[in-house]
C-alpha cells in the first residue's frame, strides 16, 4: 500500500513515514519503485487489499489543455504506459485526449467510463482526469468494482486547500470560456453586419 494510507491506518504523520523510508528505518518491509513511489508491505494488511482488486482492461488515459503541447502529452503517454508495466500490467493501452479538464464532453474519456470492461484507469495526476469533483468519478467507479490509479498522488491533503482551488478553477474557466463566447458573438455579428 502506498505511505499515506499506511500512515493513516497505522495513525503516524505522513512525513514521519517518508522520512523513515528515506533513512531505512521502517518498522515493516517496503519497496521503492524505480518511479520513486514507495510501496510498504505490512503483513497486517496484506490480505486486504488498499484498493479493490478491479477486473478487466487497464487502461492508461493521458490529457493535455491544448494542441500545443503534443510532446508533452506523448511524453506522458510514455510514463503512464512505464508504470503499469512496473505494476504488472502485461500490455496496458493508451488512450490519449487534448481538451479541458473543466469539460465534460471528453469523448474518449467519457467513452472510457461507460465501459464496463475497463476496470483499472491510470491516469498521471488526478487533474488529468477530472479538475473538480474527482471524489464522485473514483466512488462512482468504486461501486462498479472498478478503480483509478494515480500515479502522481502529491496534492494538498487538506480538503479546504483542494475545494478552493476546484473553485477558482471553476470560475476562471466560466470567465475565459464568456470572454471567448463574447468574442465570438461579436465576430460572428460584424461578419453578419458586413455582408
Amino acid at each position: 500500500m502506498r505511505v499515506r494510507e499506511w500512515a493513516r491506518r497505522e495513525g503516524f504523520n505522513e512525513q514521519t513515514v517518508w522520512q523513515w523510508c528515506r533513512e531505512n528505518r521502517m518498522p515493516v518491509p517496503f519497496e521503492r519503485m524505480n518511479t520513486g513511489t514507495i510501496i510498504i508491505h505490512d503483513p497486517k494488511y496484506e490480505n486486504q487489499p488498499a484498493v479493490p482488486t478491479a477486473n478487466g482492461r487497464t487502461v492508461c488515459y493521458a490529457r493535455v489543455s491544448s494542441s500545443d503541447q503534443k510532446d508533452d502529452l506523448q511524453r506522458q503517454a510514455d510514463r503512464l504506459k512505464a508504470f503499469a508495466i512496473n505494476m504488472g500490467v502485461k500490455s496496458p493501452e493508451v488512450v490519449t485526449e487534448t481538451g479541458s479538464g473543466m469539460n465534460d464532453k471528453r469523448r474518449k474519456l467519457n467513452r472510457l467510463l461507460s465501459d464496463p470492461t475497463v476496470g483499472t484507469l491510470i491516469v498521471e495526476r488526478r487533474d488529468r482526469l477530472a479538475c473538480m469533483n474527482m471524489g464522485l468519478v473514483e466512488s462512482a467507479l468504486k461501486a462498479q468494482g472498478r478503480r483509478i490509479v494515480v500515479v502522481d498522488d502529491t496534492e494538498p491533503d487538506d480538503d479546504l486547500v483542494r475545494d478552493m482551488t476546484e473553485v477558482l478553477t471553476s470560475f476562471c474557466a466560466r470567465l475565459y470560456g464568456r470572454r471567448a463566447a463574447k468574442r465570438k458573438t461579436d465576430a460572428a455579428l460584424r461578419a453578419a453586419r458586413d455582408a
